[in-house]
């Protein structure tokens, strides 16, 4: 058995030349970068994307808007400031919330509710 695993390991570390070791250094090398490359296509671009539209839409609020917060609050916006906005939530409630926790229009996502729900 020890003699297959010896053999084994010859053929892997030999390199057509005869020098031990000549394409194994370069093989970790390749295919790190390709994970790196696939994770950056995969994972970190859409990321990145998804908070420039993010920001995009909380630079455009406006007073009437209807929205989501990330705590699940629906509400008007009443009001907006630098940092805050003012939801107006029903029954003559005002709240204060910051923008960035502001998750989406409502509209958009009673829409996407609705054709799930239909799925």
């Amino acid at each position: 058995m020890d003699s297959v695993l010896t053999a084994l390991l010859a053929q892997v570390t030999a390199s057509p030349g005869g020098q031990p070791g000549g394409g194994f250094l370069g093989s970790p090398l390749i295919m790190l970068g390709l994970i790196g490359f696939v994770f950056y296509f995969v994972i970190f671009r859409p990321q990145a994307k998804q908070a420039k539209e993010h920001k995009r839409f909380v630079d455009e609020l406006k007073k009437g808007d209807e929205v989501l917060t990330q705590g699940g609050m629906i509400g008007v916006i009443h009001a907006v400031d630098d940092r805050t906005i003012t939801l107006d939530v029903g029954g003559g409630t005002k709240v204060r919330v910051v923008k960035a926790q502001v998750a989406g229009p409502w509209k958009a996502v009673e829409a996407q509710a609705k054709t799930e729900a239909r799925k």
